[in-house]
């Protein structure tokens, strides 16, 4: 069955078969083909490509994409909405002790194990502060994306990629990873004509529940009642983590309760996760998860106050005003804009400011005073965190994370990967 993805492009999937990916494997081994270690980085970014997670994208980006995202905020094609670069660095040293050059067909190898044949099509240099300054809008490597861009190696790979050795997924994440064809599938098996995505790398508390279900209900207008045919779509982000983060495992356990508890009926509900480590780059990044929804076959997407921001490097809003700047028609998914949702002890309820009157009484979802509730383990009231909820944080605190819901260095040393690259054979 064919999936169109972003672009009006069918969705990119580049994986050969076991027994033919074998076979290649000792063909290429037998011809001496060169072959490259990647750090889990570029390991991660791989399969996303090979799974079409980024489609139109078949492999890393030229200069010439790179170049256009960068200023243009589209392809080298001049019409595709793209915001942010995906690049394969490489030292000048590795290339010249591993000889590889233009047009080379090189075996890209994780945990020692195969992954994937890289088709090496531009070798390539570009100065990342310009590209740090037009991505993130500032040159500071207090800004976790200029960080990451800083520590690029010097020179890029671009080129397409087919992945020979597909990931074991790791419990928890086992049955929550699935690739854009499979969730296509599982809403097509719904029968789900809308869905919401709904961005997280954070556990959820009341406040983010009713942010999905003002979603919801703005959404799915006149569709029948009786049986829905909409959902909310939870993807939650997992990768790259930083100390003080929630640990992978509660944020995506602890959506997946909300419906198992009832808070949502289940058949307008799904939790999932995506690998990718999060840039937080405010505006761009939000059209970049647009980007990645729509290959995952959402119709919607929401958008929050200071989306995938960090720090003050944006206006809280600028994720919502940057879809003015581009052209209808070229992103296949409607943005839906959030404002602020809080506690109203007048209204004795959670609402919503574009509804409630009572701002000079709101009492916020503070992530402060959230945090801080979760650090001393003692349960709040349900108006803040549903029970369950709470209750499978502490579990989880203990069973993954050491004792901490937060990542602690400790947990960065003896976390179970997300995912292994297994022998071929």
């Amino acid at each position: 069955m064919e999936f169109i993805g972003h672009g009006g492009k069918e969705i990119v999937e580049k994986i050969i078969p076991k027994a033919s990916a074998i076979k290649r494997l000792e063909e290429m081994k037998a011809a001496k083909v060169k072959e490259l270690s990647v750090r889990l980085q570029i390991a991660t970014e791989v399969i996303d490509i090979a799974y079409g997670f980024f489609t139109p994208l078949e492999g890393f980006m030229s200069k010439a994409d790179v170049e256009s995202v960068c200023k243009n905020m589209t392809l080298a094609d001049g019409k595709t909405v793209w915001s942010i670069p995906i690049v394969f660095d490489i030292s000048e040293d590795e290339l010249n002790e591993k000889g590889i050059k233009q047009y080379d067909e090189v075996i890209l190898t994780y945990q020692d194990n195969p992954l994937a044949i890289f088709d090496i099509t531009d070798v390539f240099t570009y100065d990342k502060k310009e590209l740090a300054m037009l991505v993130y809008g500032t040159t500071e490597d207090k800004h976790p994306g200029v960080k990451r861009t800083y520590n690029y190696k010097d020179q890029f790979l671009g080129g397409k990629i087919t992945l020979l050795n597909p990931p074991k997924i790791n419990p928890p994440f086992t049955d929550f990873w699935l690739t854009p064809r499979q969730m296509r599938e599982r809403f097509k098996e719904k029968e789900w004509e809308m869905i919401i995505a709904h961005q997280t790398r954070n556990v959820p508390h009341t406040g983010h529940e009713w942010l999905m279900k003002g979603a919801w209900l703005g959404a799915y207008g006149s569709l029948p009642v009786e049986r829905s045919l909409g959902g909310v779509l939870v993807n939650c982000i997992i990768g790259e983590k930083r100390t003080g983060d929630y640990i992978d495992e509660a944020i995506i356990l602890c959506h997946d309760v909300l419906s198992k508890a009832g808070y949502f009926r289940q058949d307008t509900h799904l939790t999932s996760c995506t690998l990718w480590d999060m840039r937080y780059a405010g505006p761009r990044e939000a059209v970049f998860h647009a980007v990645l929804r729509t290959n995952l076959g959402c119709t919607h997407h929401m958008f929050g106050r200071d989306h995938a921001g960090v720090g003050s490097y944006y206006d809280p809003y600028d994720a919502h005003r940057i879809f003015n700047k581009i052209s209808r028609g070229s992103l296949r998914i409607k943005p839906i804009f959030n404002l602020d949702w809080w506690y109203c002890p007048v209204c004795a309820e959670v609402t919503y400011s574009g509804l409630c009157g009572h701002k000079d009484k709101k009492q916020s979802f503070s992530g402060t005073l959230i945090r801080s509730i979760i650090q001393d383990g003692v349960k709040p009231p349900r108006l803040i965190f549903r029970p369950e909820v709470f209750d499978l944080i502490m579990e989880c605190a203990k069973k993954y994370g050491n004792g901490s819901p937060f990542v602690t260095e400790e947990y960065l040393k003896k976390r179970n990967p997300v995912f292994t690259i297994e022998p071929l054979k």
